[in-house]
C-alpha cells in the first residue's frame, strides 16, 4: 500500500466539512508550495545539486524555515545515496512524508479546558494580527456547542477595540465584560471573572492590549492581568494564546520567539491561513519552537476558526496529490 493511500485511510474518521475547509483555505498554499516541488520533480530528469538547490530555495520561498529546509534537504541526499535513486519521480513520495512528519508533529494539541469551572483563555499578541476577531469566531465555536461564553474587553487602549467586541458579542449571542477606553486592563478582568462566576459561565475569553515586546510596561501590565485572574481562579489561565498573522511568514515565527520568551504563551493562532501562498510556516514554527499550534484560521467566515489538526492540514495540502497517486494506483491493480 503506498504512502499516499495510507495517509487518506488515516484521515478518513475526519468529517468532509472540516477536510473541505482545510482543503480550501490552504489552496494558495498548495498551488504555490506542493505544486511547485510536484514540477520541478517531474521536469527533472536527474537528481543533482542543482536538483537539490531549487527545491531548497522552493521551501525556503515557502517559508518552512531555513534550518528546517538545510536539514531536510541532508536527509534527502542521505535518502538518495542510500537507497540509490535516479529518478527525481522517486523523490516525491519521500519528500512529502517528511514534510507530513513535520506537520503531524502537532498531533493532539486540542486548547486545554478546565474541567472543574470556568476555563479563562487569554488572547495576546500585536495589533493588526487578527486577535478580535479570533475571539469572536472561537466564542461562537463554543457556543455552538452549547457553553455559556463570557468575553472581556481588556484591550482598553487602542481605539475602537472595545467596541470591536461588542459587535463580535452582538453577532454571536456573547455577552461582553467591559469598562471604557483607558480603563485599567486588570480591573476588566477582575470583573470580567466575577461575572462569568455570577453568571455560571463555562468560558471567558480575554481580549488584551496589542503588545510589542520591546514595551516593558506593556508586559508587566499583563503580569498584573494574570495576578487578578489567579486570585481569583488559581489554575487560570488555562490557555494563554499568542495570535500571529500567517501572511506575515518569518515576522509571525520571530514574534512567537521573542514574545515567547517574556511571557507565559502555551499555544499560537495562525489567522488568514487561506491568505497566503507560504503555508510552510507552520512548518517553521511548529520545528523551531516549543510552542503548539492550537487554532488555524482558514477563512473569514464565523466557522473558519478550526482547532489545528495535523491531519487536517496535510490533507488540506496535499490533496490533489493524494487523489493523484490513489488513481495512479487503483489503475495499475
Amino acid at each position: 500500500m503506498s504512502f499516499f493511500k495510507k495517509l487518506k485511510e488515516s484521515i478518513t474518521s475526519t468529517t468532509e466539512n472540516i477536510t473541505k475547509q482545510f482543503k480550501d483555505g490552504l489552496e494558495k498554499s498548495r498551488k504555490g508550495f506542493v505544486e511547485k516541488v510536484t514540477q520541478l520533480i517531474t521536469g527533472r530528469k536527474k537528481i543533482d545539486e542543482e536538483f537539490f538547490e531549487e527545491l531548497e530555495e522552493i521551501l525556503i520561498g515557502a517559508d518552512v524555515g531555513v534550518n528546517t529546509v538545510m536539514n531536510l534537504i541532508d536527509e534527502l541526499r542521505d535518502e538518495v545515496k542510500r537507497s540509490r535513486i535516479e529518478d527525481p519521480a522517486d523523490l516525491q513520495p519521500i519528500l512529502t512524508e517528511k514534510l507530513v512528519e513535520l506537520l503531524r508533529s502537532d498531533e493532539d494539541n486540542g486548547l486545554n479546558l478546565n474541567p472543574d469551572g470556568i476555563s479563562v483563555i487569554l488572547f495576546v499578541g500585536v495589533n493588526g494580527v487578527g486577535k478580535t476577531t479570533t475571539i469572536g469566531k472561537l466564542a461562537h465555536y463554543y457556543k455552538q456547542q452549547g457553553k455559556k461564553v463570557i468575553m472581556a474587553a481588556g484591550d482598553t487602549f487602542r481605539a475602537g477595540a472595545i467596541e470591536q467586541l461588542e459587535v463580535w458579542g452582538e453577532r454571536v449571542g456573547v455577552e461582553v465584560i467591559k469598562q471604557q477606553a483607558g480603563a485599567d486592563p486588570a480591573a476588566v478582568m477582575f470583573d470580567a471573572v466575577q461575572a462569568a462566576k455570577q453568571r455560571g459561565a463555562d468560558i471567558l475569553l480575554c481580549d488584551t492590549a496589542g503588545r510589542l515586546q520591546n514595551k516593558t510596561n506593556l508586559m508587566e501590565e499583563l503580569n498584573k492581568i494574570f495576578r487578578v485572574i489567579q486570585r481569583e481562579i488559581p489554575s487560570a489561565p488555562h490557555e494563554v494564546l499568542m495570535v500571529l498573522d500567517a501572511t506575515t511568514g518569518q515576522n509571525a515565527l520571530s514574534q512567537a520567539k521573542l514574545f515567547g520568551e517574556k511571557s507565559s504563551v502555551t499555544g499560537l493562532v495562525l489567522t488568514k491561513l487561506d491568505g497566503t501562498a507560504k503555508g510552510g510556516i507552520v512548518i517553521a514554527i511548529r520545528q523551531e519552537l516549543s510552542l503548539p499550534v492550537k487554532l488555524v484560521g482558514l477563512g473569514e467566515k464565523m466557522d473558519d476558526l478550526q482547532p489545528f489538526d495535523s491531519a487536517q492540514f496535510v490533507h488540506g495540502l496535499f490533496d490533489g496529490l493524494i487523489v493523484e497517486e490513489d488513481t495512479e494506483q487503483q489503475e495499475t491493480v
